[in-house]
């Protein structure tokens, strides 16, 4: 969809005011179902640049000048930022046009927001950045803006069937982004498809890098994913050597939910203190338990993580690519839970670039299921190199 955009404007076939027409209406007749918006209020950017006149939201938790920026939580309703998120200012000084502030749950953490997933409302379309993700899946905008602190971007990508990918942790600023736990919140970014994530990378002035061989590993053993996406993971990724990840790696997990724990609960904890359950029950009950955590079963648990990040720098070395499914299955029936970051929470504790991209679905599972790919850190053009290309032999084999 965003190359498509591209063409049109580049080419002259569409104005900036055409497409700007064509994905208000298409938020018109669909948002009343989808509720991925929380504003709808386009602001224009620059009007020149690589990105000028390319629509795109940002989830609730950006900060926008005059826009709503209530961080998906009753207790800041009728908020309004005062100033741009870096990132947001970035968008608008490359020539994108803001449509508004996308759905999140609350503090961006596991409590629900209103978003349907579109491709079957009766599913959640995973979390924190649920608004982004449905936008994007809807056709309501070509790209949107996320984060993730354990598995926000990958996981509504898989569950939406769309690309999310969370760079290189520190590629993109978070200044002006409503923080839960600093070591491991990273903005993300979310796509119709991974050509069009390489497309808008470059157009955010990264350079663009080859990836000549596709020389990719997968996990020997895949512990917590259900039947179908073992199945449909195996079948995506036949061919490519199947390795034993160091034993460091397992431990990454445990160790990630404990930083966010810790930190998360030190971040909220001045809102928890004056608001009490209005800042969401799941997020009330992680503040009253992450500030028992003592400082030092904190600072082993970043250790834990230096150690994981050394052995798969090693791991990366030999193959550049791994592959692993994106999240333990297809989404979860209803709202009431948005998911288990499980599968993303170690790349973002070790920082390096991942992307999920869609499966082809239909034999296995009716729902999404996303294919979860990542490199080493820094290798963010090549990881979407090799994403884009893995794509088209998914699409390939779909239709050999």
């Amino acid at each position: 969809m965003l190359g498509q955009i591209i063409e049109w404007l580049e080419s002259g076939e569409k104005s900036a005011a055409d497409v700007r027409k064509l994905f208000l209406e298409r938020i018109t007749r669909g948002d009343a179902k989808l509720h991925a918006w929380v504003e709808v209020a386009p602001r224009d950017g620059c009007g020149r640049g690589p990105l000028a006149g390319v629509p795109f939201g940002a989830k609730d938790i950006f900060e926008t000048r005059g826009m709503a920026t209530e961080f998906g939580s009753p207790v800041f309703a009728g908020r309004k930022g005062a100033y741009d998120a870096a990132l947001v200012a970035d968008l608008l000084s490359r020539g994108a046009v803001l449509m508004g502030k996308t759905a999140t749950t609350a503090f961006a953490y596991f409590d629900p927001a209103p978003t349907r997933n579109p491709r079957d409302d009766r599913y959640t379309p995973g979390g924190s950045s649920s608004g982004s993700a449905a936008a994007v899946a809807a056709g309501m905008v070509p790209f949107a803006l996320g984060t993730q602190t354990q598995g926000s971007v990958l996981r509504p990508a898989s569950f939406c069937a769309v690309t999310g990918f969370k760079p290189t942790f520190g590629t993109l600023p978070t200044s002006g982004v409503l923080p839960f736990a600093p070591s491991l919140d990273t903005p993300g970014l979310f796509t119709e498809s991974a050509a069009d994530m390489r497309l808008l990378w470059e157009r955010m002035g990264h350079p663009r890098r080859e990836f000549p061989e596709l020389k990719c590993a997968v996990p020997e053993t895949l512990d917590d994913v259900d039947g179908e996406m073992e199945q449909a993971f195996r079948a995506a990724t036949r061919g490519f050597p199947a390795i034993a990840f160091p034993a460091e790696f397992p431990r990454v997990l445990p160790a990630v939910r404990l930083v966010n724990n810790y930190e998360g609960a030190r971040t909220h904890e001045a809102a928890w203190r004056e608001y009490g359950g209005r800042v969401g029950q799941k997020l009330a009950a992680l503040i009253e338990e992450g500030l028992k955590i003592p400082a030092d079963e904190y600072m082993r648990a970043l250790a834990v993580i230096e150690e994981g990040r050394r052995a798969m720098d090693v791991v990366f070395r030999e193959y550049p690519v791994l592959l692993t499914p994106s999240a333990p299955g297809a989404p979860p029936e209803g709202l009431a839970s948005t998911g288990d970051p499980r599968m993303n929470a170690p790349w973002t504790g070790l920082g390096c670039p991942a992307i999920s991209i869609p499966m082809v679905r239909g034999e296995v599972s009716r729902m999404p299921l996303g294919l979860q790919i990542t490199a080493a850190s820094g290798r963010d053009g090549e990881l979407l190199d090799a994403a884009a290309k893995l794509a088209d032999r998914l699409a390939e084999a779909h239709t050999a």
